[in-house]
């Protein structure tokens, strides 16, 4: 077997000639057209620039054009194979499954709209063993994330469950087609009752390169120097609807991340991804997630209205 995996070990090179593939994110490209390819795996080599286009090291985010050239260094598809029936043996507790089955908002042929829980990882990691991602992979091979959540923030996700219905709505993600409305529950009130957010955010693994924001809010109450604030982000990136917070001075109960006076430290993050509105395949759709019993009972325990 190790003869085998040896000799397998190649750079895999791969151009780009399929109308389809172009505007794919290529992470999303990867786990689509190679299976057996996780996404740490592909996060990892990324990083270390062993998964390469047209010679560039290059972000997971990446939008596919054709006649790129994707070059995977020292691609083992045997190695890769061994290591995706291992992590298929990993047994997924009948809880998990139970809640994931009961979080089901709505789903058709194409995909399924998932109210997260609080506190599991969308997606797997060094020392994640169980995700929403290695839920879904257990159902099917085919279903894919087609956005993500924090781990502690609950809410709508949309769960793609073919190749067709995964580059539709990458589409729809990139031509900012996907409206998404945020609840959180934060310390202190913006000067500001309503208004729109231009922020510059840094990379998340480039943190001296900045990324334009943009973020339009509206305080829905305040009381005991809490608010209920209603954000609709009009981009989508990492951590931004907390820094947005965190910069108009009111950052989110329960963030130990961007709120280091949190006098709620006991508490769960209260951000929840509450609504998702998009056409499909000329059809019109909206979600609203249904907020979790901790949120509710925070509110409820600080006289604020639901």
């Amino acid at each position: 077997m190790f003869d085998m995996i040896q000799r397998d070990l190649i750079l895999k090179k791969i151009l780009i000639k399929k109308k389809e593939d172009q505007d794919l994110r290529l992470d999303r490209w990867l786990r689509i057209n190679y299976e057996y390819l996780t996404q740490s795996f592909i996060e990892k080599n990324l990083r270390k620039g062993n998964i390469k286009v047209n010679n560039k090291k290059i972000a997971s985010k990446y939008k596919i054009q054709l006649n790129d050239e994707i070059k995977i260094f020292n691609f083992s598809e045997i190695t890769y194979k061994i290591k995706k029936t291992l992590k298929s043996k990993i047994i997924i507790p009948t809880r998990y499954k139970n809640l994931f089955n009961s979080s089901i908002l709505y789903e058709n042929d194409d995909f399924i709209i998932l109210d997260k829980w609080t506190g599991i990882a969308t997606q797997g990691g060094s020392k994640i063993n169980i995700s929403i991602d290695s839920i879904i992979k257990k159902i099917s091979d085919k279903y894919n994330l087609v956005h993500r959540l924090d781990r502690e923030t609950s809410g709508l996700l949309i769960i793609a469950k073919n190749s067709f219905s995964t580059k539709y709505f990458g589409k729809l993600f990139k031509d900012h087609l996907v409206n998404k409305i945020y609840i959180a529950i934060c310390q202190g009130k913006p000067k500001n009752n309503q208004s729109s957010i231009e922020l510059l955010v840094s990379k998340k693994n480039d943190p001296k390169k900045y990324i334009n924001t943009l973020t339009n809010y509206k305080v829905f109450q305040s009381k005991n120097n809490l608010s209920s604030i209603i954000y609709t982000p009009k981009t989508g990136k990492t951590h931004q609807i907390r820094i947005v917070s965190k910069h108009l001075s009111c950052p989110i109960v329960g963030d130990r991340k961007y709120n280091k006076d949190n006098k709620y430290n006991l508490e769960s993050l209260k951000l929840n991804a509450h609504g998702l509105s998009f056409c499909y395949q000329d059809k019109n759709y909206e979600f609203f997630s249904v907020l979790p019993k901790h949120f509710e009972n925070f509110l409820k325990n600080n006289k604020l209205k639901k």
